[in-house]
């Protein structure tokens, strides 16, 4: 799906505040109800649309420590237990298998090092886990949750 100047205000409203309502949207847009409806219907079923979430303030939820961790694995054993831990850890946010100097990274977000430590150990404990590099996020200049809407650019 293609989408428009109008689409492109819509997802921009929504990028700012998810939580706005469809009339609110209708007045911003300076469109009907049942357009603006119509119009969000068709981006949530093409999958442009994912979800619609609350985004947590990792402090505020006592998870003061950000960190990446890339970790290199054993090409001729099972990532099965390596995957196991990453989805059953809430401290470990987002995980990628990669192309570069290593094959997976973490991001984590935790209380502290002393936590941070405990789940690199758990990490290295997994047997096809080689190595380990673990960078820790000291300050944050930007941070976008999604892309941002382009219209016909799609």
């Amino acid at each position: 799906m293609t989408i428009d100047a109008i689409d492109e205000k819509i997802l921009e409203v929504l990028q700012e505040n998810a939580r706005v309502s469809i009339s609110e949207l209708s007045k911003r847009i300076n469109l009907s109800l049942s357009a603006v409806s119509e119009r969000l219907k068709k981006l949530e079923a093409s999958g442009i649309i994912t979800q619609y979430t609350a985004i947590l303030d990792p402090v505020a939820m006592d998870k003061e420590l950000s960190a990446y961790m890339m970790i290199n694995v054993d090409n001729s054993g099972s990532i099965t237990e390596l995957i196991k831990l990453i989805n059953q850890s809430e401290e470990i946010l987002e995980a990628y298998f990669v192309a570069g100097d290593c094959d997976y990274i973490l991001r984590i977000a935790t209380k502290n090092t002393a936590t941070l430590a405990e789940l690199v150990n758990k990490v290295k404990a997994v047997k096809s886990v080689k190595r380990t590099e673990t960078t820790i996020l000291l300050n944050k200049y930007k941070q976008l949750y999604s892309v941002p809407p382009q219209a016909n650019k799609l």
